[in-house]
């Protein structure tokens, strides 16, 4: 089958105008059409967000029948992190903590999909959806701490497995151990002049960084990977979303 996956930090709906306008996401989403959405900085009953759950209002507004998020980070009032939007059963979800020392919180948040492969039977996708630090150190550690957890290391080496989100890797260190070291293919990268180049995803509106990235490994098959092309998207949040089609 196929399926559309994509990876969006959208800076708890606040966009680069300072202005608090989920509606702006939902329109850059609904236009995709996506079977499942990775969204990092996502507000739960933080004043900033009129102290909503942004993970319920967007997958209600989407018409996401499966939503969990992952809290990395407490607040005064309210917490923010990771969620995940499904249109097939999230049948486990774990937030795995990668804070290192006494770094900003961060955390990944895995769940297990059920992805329907005919009438009856259905196969498992493992979506690890993460947001890693700002200092290269700390994004190496996070990634080791990531590999060795016992939520990515129960897992069967050929099972279907996606690690995605803002990397925040602006020089893209840490393609080797995902590639080399852990056996993963990277979506977001593309041979520019016999070297790699990750796709640009920030700032929004004029991208020089790529942040954003999509690895995967397993039966995934890449068909097309591109950002998204809506006006709009320069202004909802600073990072632009990044759509990936798979074959399953």
């Amino acid at each position: 089958m196929n399926l559309k996956v994509i990876t969006y930090n959208i800076h708890r709906a606040i966009g680069v105008d300072r202005r608090f306008r989920p509606e702006r996401i939902v329109e850059i989403l609904e236009s995709y059409d996506a079977d499942i959405i990775a969204l990092q900085e996502v507000d739960d009953g933080v004043p900033r967000s009129r102290e909503l759950n942004l993970a319920k209002e967007l997958a209600e507004a989407l018409d996401f029948p499966y939503y969990v998020l992952g809290k990395n980070v407490s607040l005064k009032k309210g917490h923010y992190g990771n969620a995940t939007l499904s249109r097939f059963p999230i049948v486990r979800e774990r937030n795995i903590d990668l804070t290192i020392d006494n770094k900003k919180r961060r955390g990944c948040q895995h769940t297990t999909i059920d992805i329907p492969s005919s009438s009856t039977k259905t196969v498992h996708l493992e979506v690890f959806n993460l947001h890693l630090g700002l200092s290269a150190k700390e994004r190496d550690k996070q990634i080791q701490k990531l590999l060795n957890s016992a939520e990515f290391k129960n897992l069967d080496e050929d099972s279907n497995k996606l690690i995605i989100g803002d990397f925040n890797d602006w020089r893209s260190l840490l393609r080797k151990p995902m590639t080399d070291g852990a056996g993963f293919l990277c979506a977001t990268d593309r041979r520019y002049k016999n070297k790699m180049s990750a796709l640009k995803t920030y700032p929004s509106f004029s991208p020089r960084g790529g942040l954003d990235r999509v690895f995967y490994q397993g039966n995934l098959k890449l068909k097309n990977v591109f950002l998204c092309r809506k006006k709009l998207s320069k202004v909802a949040s600073d990072h632009k979303p990044v759509i990936t089609e798979f074959k399953l």
